[in-house]
């Protein structure tokens, strides 16, 4: 096998997987960092636990988190998709976006570093916050994020703009929210009010259920509010 063909077929290996409160790709935020509140760890898979490898790691603020697209995995592809950010409707170029469904189904990421955890049995813990992943996505890479050459103050965001997507108003019933550990509840409503609604679905009477931290929450969304009706453990 030539070089061509080696680059071609270039091998990725899993090095560690992340744990979060989100069981399905439904409801996780749409980007990185928009909910802070969001906790969770980046656990490495058994020949990577070694504590040199992160040795330094913990003088950083944020990482980059290079990951698989696990639930989106395709042979074929599409040069054109439907960004949520533009309704659904509107095809712009694949490389344009950061749609799940590209060539090769990678995803990056920026997350704050909340500590680095000497894990007898586990080895080096990362504990992050802000993370976009579902529960137990493969990691391929972890890089330190570089505030001097990473951060464009003057970058422009193409046809997404540069604000952050509007939110919507979380209508949260007291009883319910209690239902809910003290320690989630504020992730799970900035989780809320990103809208997790596919962009194509605006029905106002339709029931729709977030797996969140082992519940189902179930809610309407009218008139740019989002009312909680019930919640469940999730596997009732």
């Amino acid at each position: 096998m030539n070089n061509v063909q080696q680059a071609q077929s270039a091998e990725m290996k899993v090095i560690a997987r992340i744990r979060t409160d989100f069981a399905s790709k439904f409801g996780v935020p749409r980007q990185s960092g928009l909910v802070e509140e969001l906790q969770a760890t980046v656990v490495f898979e058994p020949e990577y636990r070694v504590a040199e490898a992160v040795r330094g790691l913990e003088g950083f603020s944020h990482i980059w988190l290079i990951w698989q697209f696990s639930q989106a995995v395709r042979e074929n592809w599409s040069p054109t998709v439907r960004p949520p950010r533009l309704g659904g409707n509107t095809r712009m170029g694949v490389f344009a976006t950061r749609s799940p469904y590209r060539p090769n189904a990678i995803g990056l990421s920026s997350v704050r570093l909340e500590r680095v955890e000497l894990d007898p049995a586990l080895g080096p813990v990362l504990h992050v916050a802000g993370a976009d992943l579902m529960d137990g996505t493969p990691i391929f890479d972890i890089k330190p994020y570089l505030p001097y050459a990473d951060s464009h103050p003057d970058a422009v965001g193409g046809f997404t703009g540069n604000q952050r997507p509007q939110e919507l108003e979380v209508v949260f019933p007291q009883a319910l929210l209690e239902q809910v550990p003290q320690e989630r509840r504020a992730a799970l409503t900035s989780v809320l009010a990103q809208d997790p609604r596919p962009s194509y679905q605006r029905d106002p009477e339709r029931v729709y259920g977030l797996g969140f931290a082992g519940l189902n929450v179930r809610f309407t969304v009218a008139d740019g509010v989002l009312t909680v009706k019930e919640i469940t453990p999730l596997n009732e």
